[in-house]
């Protein structure tokens, strides 16, 4: 092999690898840093600490992150799917920027000979492993390495040289990232002293009795809060109030606009029509294809790729039967069997993708592509022409190997070819994504499929269920305004509903879709305001106002009145019920005496241990399970506030573990140690994250 030609072939190989690389630590590695926030550039999408990311990369990003999930989903891409990659990309984009600023400002650093010796060392960095591993052995060749360095400067390209350095650039980050990781490690210990605690928390068991006066036998009608109460609770509980990003309550109405029972109804008086007519059709595929809402795949389909009432149907009915029509959902179905066979289950295969524009059209890649063939053949490795040729970036990085996958996972042309040839078989196949080259390394199982003309028909909203809830949303719209929202919506026998704490992300209202120009508009509008327009969604108008907003920051008591209000009201009885309890506590000598100063029975239970705080039948009371491990043995408590009531404890007895050897005590400071560690990052993100400044400005774009 010429010398360009080994560099071209191993350079196409270290980019595919370096783009697999890119995406695995930092989805691009192409985040422009250093443009300052206060630019008030419109194309940031947001920054961490003064470092922006552009919208052009961040999309790119976001776009790259949608077609991994449409790979591993299956299906076309959904708004769901593309909301669920934008959150995933600026995760990445917060956390790495997080990570980077914090390793400058401690100065960690990969200098040239620790560098050198991850590409060419001893050790060296697993993304070289993986960009100079023999894809025909599956090991690393530290020859092809050492050969592509000493040439890589003097012969070549600037693109190749490009990459190189791109791909070293991942290697120092890599390693950054490894030393930040085990100083976080290494900082982390655990004493003998925490050691015991911790067995004797999990192992030293408590039998105890005890009473408590539940506050829900304090009815809630004889509590009158104060302000003085909410302000109490609120000043204990301060801390818990951070509103880590600006949210908003919005009260809306949905009018309702989905399909009625007329509507069904008519649907499936069209799809009955069809049925008969595809029953007399001679071109069946041109029919459905017509026909059909969804535009189904005229090719063989194997049992579980259809809806559960067709395929209970299809592989049963004979050749020529038209069946349905069936409700499946939201749509009527019916199918034309127009044949069957038996086929492989599952088909192991590699390809080579040829770019048929590229190479000058059909023909020109065909004879390209014959040969190709010609050379697998004679005998040429499948994987190194793969590398060579291929533009299938995913597979040729694997010699152009694909796995193993059922019937319809392929484009039907690929399918076709891989499901009815044999084990052995090198095949050339034109589809949408070009000319393929294709070998079947084995074919697994064989079941039955069949060939079907599918026609479906979506229930939809009919124009007069459509313009009677336009025009009940209309009404609503037109006698509504800042003060009067829950009045009109009394008035018109229309339902408010309340979404707390919406953020400028949320595409959902308790669960309800809402779209994204109406939370825009939510975080644009002041206080009070309503909507400037009716927006609607598949299932629904709807109409909002904007209750309240909360800043950034620690919120105002004002803020989170409605949802203390019930540990507020609690609070007071906890006070109530405390009296009542010491006053019962008071020269009583046992628990029982106690409870039958109340009228109460006392609840004996055992085997309790502190690192699982539990009362049998109860919830969690960790301040009760604390206080009884406090406690002497026949000793009466104090009142306790507990989470459900306030609660007196007597403790029978303790039962100690065995002592800790010095052998089990190595292993438990060890299994401390590990899950401290664990924890470790998880715990100096969310400080980091909080100490930052954070502006995000997706909202704009997204």
């Amino acid at each position: 092999m010429g010398l360009m030609s080994y560099l071209r072939n191993r350079a196409g190989l270290v980019v595919t690898v370096i783009g697999l690389a890119i995406i695995a630590f930092l989805l691009g590695d192409i985040i422009s840093y250093g443009t300052p926030f206060w630019m008030k550039n419109q194309n940031q999408v947001g920054s961490v600490n003064g470092e922006s990311i552009d919208y052009q990369v961040f999309n790119a990003q976001v776009d790259q992150t949608t077609a991994m999930y449409q790979q591993q989903m299956g299906g076309t891409s959904s708004p769901q799917m593309r909301n669920y990659a934008v959150q995933q990309v600026w995760n990445q984009f917060i956390s790495q920027e997080l990570l980077k600023q914090e390793i400058e400002k401690i100065g960690l650093s990969v200098g040239r000979d620790e560098l050198n010796s991850l590409v060419s060392g001893t050790n060296p960095s697993p993304q070289i492993v993986q960009a100079f591993t023999n894809p025909q052995t599956g090991v690393f060749d530290k020859t092809q390495l050492n050969t592509f360095l000493s040439q890589i400067n003097s012969q070549g390209t600037p693109e190749m040289r490009q990459q190189w350095e791109m791909l070293l650039e991942n290697i120092r980050n890599e390693r950054l990232n490894e030393k930040y990781s085990n100083l976080l490690t290494n900082s982390v210990y655990v004493t003998s002293l925490e050691a015991q605690e911790e067995y004797n928390q999990r192992n030293k068991l408590a039998n105890f009795k005890y009473l408590m006066l539940d506050y829900s036998s304090v009815k809630d009608s004889e509590i009158k809060l104060t302000d003085a109460d909410y302000k109490a609770y609120y000043d204990a509980h301060k801390n818990t109030f951070d509103n880590p990003e600006e949210t908003r309550t919005i009260e809306y109405v949905l009018i309702d606009s989905r399909a009625t029972a007329n509507d069904t109804a008519a649907t499936k008086s069209v799809i009955e029509q069809l049925k008969s007519e595809l029953i007399n059709s001679t071109t069946d595929s041109l029919f459905a294809a017509v026909n059909s809402d969804t535009k189904y795949p005229f090719a063989y389909i194997r049992k579980g790729q259809v809806s559960p009432a067709l395929d209970s149907v299809i592989f049963n009915a004979p050749i020529g039967t038209t069946v349905g029509p069936f409700l499946s959902q939201d749509r009527f179905e019916v199918a034309k069997v127009v044949d069957a066979k038996f086929s492989p289950d599952s088909v192991k295969a590699s390809h080579i993708l040829l770019n048929t524009t590229a190479e000058g059209g059909i023909d020109k890649a065909q004879a390209k592509a014959d040969s190709i063939k010609r050379l697998i053949q004679q005998g040429e490795s499948f994987s190194a022409l793969a590398i060579q040729f291929s533009l299938d970036e995913g597979s040729k990085i694997n010699g152009g190997d694909l796995g193993t996958f059922p019937r319809g996972q392929m484009v039907p042309e690929f399918d076709e070819a891989v499901f009815s040839g044999k084990a052995g078989d090198v095949v050339i196949v034109n589809s949408r994504f070009g000319t393929h080259i294709i070998r079947i390394e084995k074919q697994i199982g064989n079941s039955k499929i069949v060939k079907a003309a599918i026609v479906d028909k979506v229930i939809n909203s009919g124009k007069a269920t459509t313009d009677a809830a336009y025009a009940k949303a209309n009404n609503f719209f037109g006698d509504v305004n800042s003060k009067n929202f829950a009045e009109v919506a009394n008035k018109q026998s229309t339902t408010v509903h309340k979404a707390e704490r919406v953020v400028p992300m949320d595409n959902t209202f308790n669960g309800v879709e809402v779209p994204r120009d109406l939370v825009r508009w939510a975080f644009e509008a002041k206080e009070g305001e309503v909507s400037e327009r009716i927006f609607d969604t598949e299932d629904n108008f709807i109409i909002a106002r904007v209750v309240n907003i909360q800043p950034k920051g620690t919120l105002s008591l004002e803020a989170v009145k409605p949802q203390i209000e019930a540990r507020v009201r609690n609070e007071v009885k906890a006070k109530m019920l405390t009296e009542k309890l010491n006053n019962a506590l008071s020269g009583a000598s046992s628990i029982d005496q106690v409870a039958q100063k109340l009228e109460k029975t006392a609840v004996d239970i055992e085997n309790i241990v502190m690192a699982n705080p539990v009362l049998p039948g109860i919830a969690m009371e960790p301040a009760v399970v604390g206080t009884a491990f406090g406690l002497q043995p026949n000793k009466l408590s104090k009142a306790v506030k507990g989470e459900q009531g306030v609660y007196a404890v007597q403790v029978t007895g303790f039962v100690n573990p065995a002592e800790l050897v010095a052998s089990d005590m190595n292993n438990q400071k060890q299994q401390m140690q590990t899950s401290k560690a664990q924890r470790s990052w998880g715990a100096i993100y969310q400080a980091l994250q909080h100490k930052a400044d954070i502006h995000d400005n997706r909202i704009r774009f997204y």
